[in-house]
């Protein structure tokens, strides 16, 4: 697992970009509309290395050799009262690194990172019904509820949206 900072991001840009489409187009309601070309992933990408270097974003790959399996990201909130909190954003596990428990070590990698920074309380949004409802449910997040056709799946139909959070331990804050 390594963590994406303003150098490294640009390193793996080509790889994320791959994902992210390979997500998008392969039915993963992660924000955008298939079909998604590599370049406007590309771009996506990209556009998010300002964010990485002024610590708004946290972003970590897993890797096996050289390649990217999988992302996640944390963003953390600019207010000086949200410092205690951040959202889990983007998990993204390759079609055929899934099953391996590429997301699993994804989610807790991210998950030990925001109670290093001293964030307390992680929330996220996911497509309800989708794979990713039961991972997040096992890792122990509690399901607040879903709001109806919150956001278009990649096909563009409407869905509705299921928001959890979770709880960390509380540490010093390092960030």
């Amino acid at each position: 697992m390594i963590r994406l900072d303003e150098a490294a991001l640009p390193a793996h840009a080509e790889q994320l970009a791959d994902l992210l489409a390979g997500t998008v187009n392969g039915g993963a309601s992660v924000g955008f509309l298939a079909p998604l070309d590599r370049a406007e992933a590309l771009a996506w990408w990209e556009e998010r290395a300002a964010d990485v270097a002024a610590g708004r974003l946290a972003v970590w790959a897993a890797c096996e050799g050289e390649r990217v399996l999988g992302t996640v990201s944390l963003a953390f909130p600019g207010r000086t009262n949200s410092r205690h909190r951040a959202e889990l954003v983007k998990l993204m596990v390759h079609t055929d690194a899934r099953g391996r428990g590429v997301g699993r070590e994804l989610l807790a990698t991210a998950e030990a990172a925001a109670a290093a920074a001293g964030v307390t309380l992680l929330h996220l949004d996911t497509e309800t019904g989708s794979p990713a409802e039961r991972l997040y449910r096992s890792a122990g997040w509690t399901r607040i509820g879903s709001i109806p056709d919150y956001a278009a799946d990649p096909g563009g139909v409407l869905r509705p949206t299921t928001i959890y959070y979770k709880r960390l331990p509380v540490t010093a804050p390092t960030r």
